[in-house]
């Protein structure tokens, strides 16, 4: 039983990987995607926390609402690069003023699903991509500019782009799910 599960264990790690990274599709042909664009109408809000790097929490309205960042999924913190993800959206947007563009989407956890617009006008879910902190989240969005962003960060080997094969948190959490069933199931025997 134990080889069963240790073989499905390696399995899932390292045929995910292999899956993500055996191709980068080139963009020489591309126009080059720009991270700045022009504030949106409307109200700035501040930012009160940082709960990871693709989730944060704003004053709107005096109260506090969790914002998750539209098109991209960063390293889990457990993950490498998870705490630097965090870390570089802290440094870039904590207690500072920021706009959304926010199409009117919730997740399943009733945050906000919106891109951030700094003040100077970056977009700061383009620049977790572009630094090779984030993954364009291909599930949940077809947006060609964060495809190509990470496409380049992958071509430059920029953050977690250094490793060849690193595991896109979807995966991780993935793995973590059947760790934890498998834990569970264990103990109830």
């Amino acid at each position: 039983m134990w080889f069963k599960i240790l073989f499905l264990s390696f399995f899932l790690v390292f045929g995910a990987c292999k899956e993500h990274s055996s191709h980068i599709p080139s963009v020489s042909k591309a126009k080059p995607v720009s991270i700045k664009q022009s504030i949106p109408q409307g109200t700035a809000f501040k930012v009160i926390g940082i709960s990871d790097g693709d989730t944060v929490k704003l004053l709107i309205d005096g109260q506090e609402q969790k914002v998750r960042l539209a098109h991209i999924d960063c390293p889990e913190k457990k993950q490498a690069f998870g705490n630097v993800a965090k870390k570089a959206i802290s440094d870039l947007i904590f207690g500072k003023n920021v706009y959304l563009v926010w199409g009117g989407e919730k997740d399943k956890y009733g945050r906000l699903i919106a891109e951030i617009i700094m003040e100077d006008g970056t977009n700061v879910n383009k620049l977790l991509v572009k630094k090779g902190l984030a993954w364009h989240f291909k599930k949940y969005s077809k947006n060609q500019e964060y495809a190509q962003l990470e496409i380049e960060a992958r071509q430059n080997k920029v953050g977690l782009w250094i490793d060849p094969n690193p595991i896109p948190p979807w995966i991780f959490r993935q793995m973590q799910r059947e760790a934890a069933k498998k834990k569970k199931l264990m103990l109830s025997r």
